[in-house]
C-alpha cells in the first residue's frame, strides 16, 4: 500500500500522476514513483522520501507519455529505498504495476518463478504480481494470441487473471504494458480502486481525491472486478458474471483538496475545524419534535433495532477509543449491552453470540483491512453489519448492510482529531435513538438534545486554551515518557491523548483508568514523567482527586484538564488546563481538544513532521 493513480487519454501522463501523488499524501508513504510509456518504451522515475523528490527528478528529466501509473508505498516487505518502491516490473521490462494489499503467499510464488528461471529486483511482495503476468503472457504470446483492441486486449487480461488467481491476499492494482501502449488495467480485491471517466481520457486511483478537478464521473471497483480502461472505453468484468455494465456515480467535489487555509498544518487546522464537524455531523439528525435521533441509513426497521439485544462496536487505533467511550454512552442512556473489540482480534475469534446482535464497524477511512474483515465475518454468520465512516463510497461503507457518514470532511493529517470527535458524536446520538426505542423518556430525550446542541460552541470554547497549551507543551517537550489518566467516560480519553502523543511526537506515552495507577503504572512516576489527567466534574471527581494525590507524593508532575471553577484542582496540580463543564457523557468530547492540542504543539516543538508521522498510514489496507 498506499496510494495509486493512473492516468490514459490524449494529454501527457506525468503532471496528473505528481499532482495526483500529491493529494494522496496525507495516507502516509516512504517512497514514490511513476512509470509513463512513450514509443513502445517505458519512463521509469522512482525516489525515497516526499513527492518533492519525485518531483525534482522528473523536473531534470520528464517522463513522457500519454499512459502512465503512479504510486506512494507503505512498507510491507523491504525496506524503504528506489529498489522497493514501486511501479514493479516483469523480467524484460514490458510490464509495469503498481499494488496496494499484501501478498500473503508471495513467498512460494517467488520460489517457484526464481525456478523458472526469473530474477527478481526487489525484496517486495508486489513484484511477483509484475513477474507472473510477465511469464502468463510470454507463454500466450509464444503460443501465438495476439492481444488487440478489437477483442478489448482478451490475450492481456487472460494473463493478469492467470496471475490474479494464484494471489492469496488482497489488491488494488493498475497494470500497464510496453508493447501495447493503448490499453491499462485495474483489478481489485479486498483495496479500494476508484476510476474516473473524461473526455477521451479515463484516470484511476485509490481514492477520489485525486480525481477532484480532472472529473465529476466515478466507478468504484467491486471485489472480483477487472477494468480494461482505454482513452475511449471502459469495459468491466466480473469474476463469477463475465461482463457487468459499471455504475457511474457523480464525483462530489466537497473540498477534498482544499489547502491550509493560514494553518502551519493540516492536524492544527483540522482541530480548529471540529466545532464546524460536530455541527455537519449532527445537522438534520436531531428532532426536538420526537426527542430523538434520527438516521437515514441505518436500513434496518425501528422494530429491528428495538429487538437488538447486545452490541458489537469494531475498529482500531483511535476508532477503537471512540468505539469504548460509544459502550459508556450507549450502556448509560439505552441500557443495552455493548461490546468492544478491537477488530483485527475479532475477525479470527469466534465469540458466542446471541441471535440479536448487532455489529457497527467503526472507520475513518471505510478501508481499514481489519474492520471490513470483521464485519465480513459477522455478515457471514448472519448477524447486521452498519458503519460508522467519514468516507462516501468507501469498502465498509458499500459492504455494511447501513450506516452513518460523519460528515466531518476530509481529514488530511494522519493522526485523527475531527473523525473522532464526529464518531464520538454519531455514537452518543445513537444511544439517544436506542434508548428512546427502549427506556428514555420523552422530557429526558429533549434534555440529551439540548445538550448536544450546546457541544460545538463548548469545543469552540475549548479551543481557546490553544495558547495556554502552547506554554504547557514547551514546558514538558523534553520529557520522554507521559501517563495519561482518566475514569469513566474520561477513560477513552486517555487512551486517545496518550495515542496521539505516540503517534506524531514519537514519545512513549499510556493511558490508564486513573484507578489502575496505584496497580502498577504508579511505578514509572518520577520527576521527569508527567501525568495528564482528565478532571471532570461529577460522582468520580474525588476518586480522581485521591490518585492525583498519589501521584503529587511521588515527586511527579501533573498537567490537569479540568472543568470551570476548578479551584481545588488548581491548588494540588502543576499546570491546568480548563474547559467548558457539559454533561457527562459529552465532557469527553471537550475535554479530548485539549489534549490533541498538546500533542500537536510539543510535536512542533520537537521537530516532527506533523501530518505525515513515520512509519504511519492514513488508511491501513493490510493485515
Amino acid at each position: 500500500m498506499c496510494g495509486i493513480v493512473g492516468y490514459i487519454g490524449e494529454q501527457e501522463a506525468s503532471p496528473f500522476l505528481l499532482e495526483g501523488l500529491r493529494r494522496l499524501e496525507y495516507r502516509g508513504y516512504d517512497s514514490a514513483g511513476i512509470v509513463t510509456v512513450d514509443r513502445h518504451r517505458f519512463h521509469s522515475r522512482k525516489s525515497v522520501g516526499r513527492i518533492v523528490e519525485l518531483e525534482h527528478k522528473l523536473r531534470a528529466d520528464d517522463a513522457a507519455g500519454q499512459l502512465g501509473i503512479g504510486h506512494t508505498r507503505w512498507a510491507t516487505h523491504g525496506a524503504a529505498n528506489e529498489k522497493n518502491a514501486h511501479p514493479h516490473f516483469d523480467q524484460r521490462g514490458a510490464i509495469a504495476v503498481v499494488h496496494n494489499g499484501v501478498v500473503e503467499n508471495f513467498r512460494g510464488l517467488r520460489e517457484s518463478l526464481q525456478a523458472e528461471g526469473r530474477a527478481f529486483k526487489s525484496e517486495t511482495d508486489s513484484e511477483v504480481i509484475a513477474q507472473l503476468i510477465g511469464a502468463s503472457l510470454e507463454k500466450r504470446l509464444a503460443a501465438g494470441e495476439t492481444p488487440a483492441a478489437a477483442d478489448r486486449y482478451s490475450v492481456l487480461v487472460d494473463a493478469v487473471n492467470d496471475a490474479l488467481v494464484r494471489l492469496r491476499g488482497t489488491y488494488g492494482l493498475v497494470v500497464i504494458f510496453r508493447d501495447f501502449p493503448g490499453v491499462m488495467i485495474a483489478a481489485r480485491l479486498g483495496s479500494p480502486i476508484v476510476l474516473g471517466v473524461g473526455a477521451s481520457e479515463h484516470f484511476v486511483a485509490s481514492d477520489a481525491s485525486p480525481l477532484v478537478g480532472y472529473t465529476d464521473k466515478i466507478v468504484y471497483l467491486a471485489d472480483h472486478q477487472t477494468a480494461v480502461i482505454t482513452a475511449n472505453s471502459l469495459h468491466v468484468t466480473h469474476r463469477d458474471q463475465g461482463q457487468i455494465q459499471p455504475h457511474v456515480e457523480q464525483l462530489q467535489a466537497n473540498g477534498a483538496d482544499a489547502g491550509l487555509d493560514g494553518y502551519p498544518h493540516y492536524m492544527l487546522k483540522e482541530i480548529f475545524e471540529q466545532p464546524e464537524a460536530l455541527r455537519n455531523a449532527m445537522r438534520g439528525r436531531v428532532s426536538e419534535d420526537d426527542a430523538t435521533a434520527k438516521f437515514g441509513g441505518l436500513n434496518l426497521r425501528p422494530n429491528q433495532l428495538r429487538g437488538v439485544d447486545r452490541i458489537i462496536l469494531t475498529a482500531c487505533g483511535t476508532s477503537w477509543h471512540a468505539g469504548l467511550l460509544g459502550e459508556y454512552i450507549i450502556e448509560d442512556l439505552a441500557g443495552i449491552p455493548v461490546e468492544v473489540e478491537y477488530a483485527s482480534e475479532l475477525r479470527y475469534r469466534n465469540p458466542p453470540l446471541d441471535n440479536n446482535t448487532l455489529l457497527f464497524a467503526i472507520t475513518q477511512s471505510g478501508e481499514t483491512a481489519d474492520t471490513l474483515a470483521a464485519l465480513r465475518e459477522m455478515k457471514r454468520k448472519g448477524h447486521p453489519t452498519l458503519a460508522i465512516c467519514n468516507v462516501v463510497g468507501s469498502s465498509i461503507a458499500q459492504e455494511a448492510d447501513g450506516g452513518v457518514y460523519l460528515h466531518a470532511g476530509p481529514e488530511v493529517g494522519v493522526a485523527s482529531t475531527k473523525a473522532y470527535t464526529t464518531q464520538c458524536l454519531v455514537l452518543a446520538m445513537l444511544a439517544l435513538y436506542f434508548g428512546r426505542l427502549r427506556n428514555l423518556s420523552f422530557e429526558a430525550g429533549q434534555k440529551i438534545i439540548r445538550q448536544l446542541q450546546e457541544l460545538p460552541d463548548a469545543v469552540a470554547k475549548a479551543l481557546e486554551t490553544n495558547d495556554e497549551v502552547k506554554r504547557i507543551a514547551a514546558k514538558y517537550a523534553e520529557c520522554r515518557n507521559f501517563l495519561y489518566l482518566g475514569r469513566q467516560f474520561n477513560f477513552p480519553t486517555a487512551l486517545e491523548g496518550a495515542l496521539k502523543l505516540k503517534e506524531i511526537s514519537y514519545l512513549h506515552a499510556e493511558g490508564y483508568p486513573a484507578a489502575e495507577m496505584k496497580h502498577g503504572p504508579i511505578a514509572l512516576v518520577d520527576e521527569r514523567t508527567p501525568s495528564v489527567v482528565v478532571v471532570p466534574r461529577g460522582f468520580v471527581f474525588e476518586k480522581v482527586m485521591a490518585n492525583v494525590e498519589e501521584v503529587k507524593a511521588r515527586g511527579g508532575p501533573v498537567i490537569a484538564v479540568c472543568a470551570e471553577e476548578c479551584e481545588r484542582v488548581k491548588e494540588v496540580v502543576d499546570d491546568t488546563i480548563t474547559v467548558p463543564a457539559v454533561d457527562s457523557f459529552v465532557q469527553p468530547i471537550v475535554s479530548i481538544v485539549p489534549l490533541q492540542l498538546l500533542a500537536y504543539h510539543i510535536a512542533v516543538l520537537r521537530g516532527c513532521d506533523v501530518d505525515k508521522p513515520r512509519n504511519l498510514a492514513k488508511s491501513v489496507t493490510v493485515e
